[in-house]
């Protein structure tokens, strides 16, 4: 392998936005992404992440990480995902997530993770220890049911049915996962039938949770980079956004009422959570008392 490194000073840092998904601290071993997703934010100028399809690697990183760990006064739940995914065709090799995860794990400390890598799976036996003692949500982003549409929007990700099959070994180990069913393309991914599909097969594969977005958002980096693939995979398509949205950056399916209605009754006739604040209080009950000072 050919792997870049970077320097970092830090890779543990306090969160931002802690009601997303109940998370404490963030975390990012790798910069930039190999999935190839025509839509993603992570691709925003705003971040000035040069060559977003090529990954590197933070160096030194788990010696940062175990050094990050130390210095929090607090016990709590790190996620991992939001930039870059944390299961590339890198870590296959590296286990440098593997290896972060049996750093928490050592620490007592929980876990989000979001992906869209089959790879998670082969890490089931750390995630299950962790959950032992700690929190434990896994994410995994679906946005079609239709493997022929996510070959076409997360090129060079796994197709949406393995993503499934990942889902249905975590669940069948009673690890705490679901499906982030987002970003829902306008007038591509926002049909009826696609959000009843990938309501549906979550259900059949164990997910104890599917939170949605039906719609994206768009700004200056990935616009441009989304609008040159709609030219090629679906013609015509940039024209109904630049007319719909201008350069708006929250760009909902002009049917997001409609089908978040049909969503949640589907949701609810199933089972499955579709609410943050539920979903947090599900996969977080029962370890309150056991999310301590680190050094008491």
């Amino acid at each position: 392998m050919n792997i870049e490194y970077i320097p970092a000073k830090t890779i543990v840092t306090k969160t931002k936005n802690h009601s997303w998904f109940g998370a404490d601290y963030n975390m990012n071993i790798y910069r930039g992404c190999s999935h190839g997703c025509i839509y993603c934010d992570s691709r925003s100028l705003c971040y000035r992440i040069k060559n977003f399809n090529s990954i590197r690697v933070k160096q030194g990183a788990l010696h940062i990480i175990r050094d990050d760990i130390l210095k929090k006064r607090r016990r709590g739940i790190v996620a991992t995902g939001s930039m870059s995914d944390p299961y590339n065709p890198y870590e296959k090799e590296l286990k440098l997530t593997r290896n972060a995860l049996e750093l928490l794990n050592a620490y007592r400390f929980g876990v989000a993770v979001a992906t869209k890598s089959t790879l998670i799976a082969r890490d089931l036996a750390i995630l299950k220890d962790i959950q032992a003692h700690s929190p434990v949500i896994i994410k995994i982003t679906i946005t079609t049911g239709d493997d022929k549409l996510s070959a076409m929007v997360e090129p060079r990700a796994p197709p949406s049915s393995e993503r499934f099959e990942a889902l249905k070994t975590l669940c069948g180990s009673n690890i705490y996962a679901g499906v982030l069913m987002m970003p829902i393309l306008p007038f591509i991914e926002d049909t009826e039938e696609n959000i009843i599909s990938i309501v549906r097969k979550a259900k059949e594969n164990g997910a104890r949770f599917v939170y949605p977005a039906i719609g994206m958002t768009l700004r200056a980096g990935n616009r441009e980079y989304y609008y040159k693939k709609l030219d090629v995979l679906f013609p015509g398509i940039k024209e109904k956004y630049i007319k719909r949205f201008g350069e708006r950056y929250s760009c909902s399916s002009p049917k997001a009422k409609t089908l978040f209605s049909i969503f949640s009754e589907e949701c609810s006739r199933l089972g499955l959570r579709c609410n943050m604040k539920d979903i947090i209080i599900d996969y977080k009950r029962g370890y309150a008392a056991k999310q301590l000072d680190l050094f008491s």
